[in-house]
């Protein structure tokens, strides 16, 4: 099963993140290489993949983060900007470059916006509200006044199809392009299970109580950085009372009908796009995991 934004090929390079003589000599190295990136999104060079330029290029002032190295040994960082503002959302155009990116391109332009989007939005100490400053090769930033550690955040996020017989519940979100529905998905909450936290968030957006839920797979999402938990439960009923202020619609389709939306013909609703963790799980739920 290929998912979106994995299948990463870099080292993420541990022992160097903490060691200050081995980071200065991957920044010196001749070959180390800088990814390419405005305001979050890729450039992508002529052959459609992540460009990379030399690390001479980092903006002056610029916090650099060590992504990894490759196969050959060879540092790749990405960089944020403290002259730039902070970007907010994202624009519609950063879908169409993800249908372009091969696998690992994915994988390391996802850990690159992650990384540097939150380096651009905690600069200052959550403790003492004083500047930070980028420590373990911009893994982490620490306060210089009272020597607080702040670590890159995942926020986890349960995705899940309720099963039913054989159907399976979709929803649909307010603004979604004509005819997509999707799984339905939110955040785990302090001091809950993935479990309950996939019961909650079924019963809160469509009304159903689920019980018997089983884990499928994960992925990170970076925009700007969660941890997406894919699962499947297990229906009480079919019965329906949506949250409008969550869902514009919900609907339960068949196992037939899933399998021919995912084999591209005509059906009750559009698919998720392939890099979405959500194509992959009615895909498996499809073929009866």
């Amino acid at each position: 099963m290929t998912i979106g934004f994995t299948g990463g090929t870099l080292d993420r390079a541990d022992p160097i993140r903490n060691d200050e003589a081995k980071l200065a000599a991957a920044l010196a190295d001749p070959r180390a290489k800088l990814l390419r990136m405005a305001r979050l999104e890729p450039e992508l060079g002529a052959d459609g993949g992540l460009v990379w330029d030399s690390i001479v290029e980092a903006p002056e002032g610029g916090e650099v983060v060590l992504l990894g190295l490759d196969e050959r040994g060879v540092p790749h960082f990405a960089a944020a900007n403290p002259a730039e503002a902070v970007v907010t959302g994202r624009a519609f155009t950063i879908f169409r470059v993800l249908e372009q990116l091969a696998p690992e391109d994915a994988a390391h332009f996802a850990a690159a916006r992650s990384v540097i989007d939150w380096h651009m939005r905690h600069r200052f100490c959550a403790v003492c509200g004083m500047g930070t400053a980028p420590f373990r090769a911009g893994w982490g930033r620490k306060c210089p006044t009272c020597a607080a550690e702040h670590f890159p955040r995942v926020d986890p996020v349960v995705i899940m199809l309720a099963e039913f017989g054989d159907k399976v519940l979709m929803g649909r979100g307010p603004g979604w392009p004509p005819g997509r529905y999707s799984a339905l998905a939110g955040f785990v909450e302090p001091g809950e299970s993935l479990e309950e936290a996939v019961a909650r968030e079924t019963f809160e957006e469509a009304g159903v109580r689920v019980r018997d839920v089983r884990y499928v797979a994960s992925q990170p999402w970076p925009f700007p950085s969660s941890l997406m938990i894919a699962a499947i439960g297990v229906a009480d009923d079919d019965a329906l009372t949506i949250d409008t202020n969550e869902l514009e619609d919900a609907i339960w389709v068949t196992r037939d009908e899933v399998r021919a939306v995912m084999a591209g013909e005509p059906g009750p609703f559009v698919a998720p796009p392939p890099y979405a963790i959500a194509f992959n799980l009615l895909t498996a739920w499809a073929a009866g995991g």
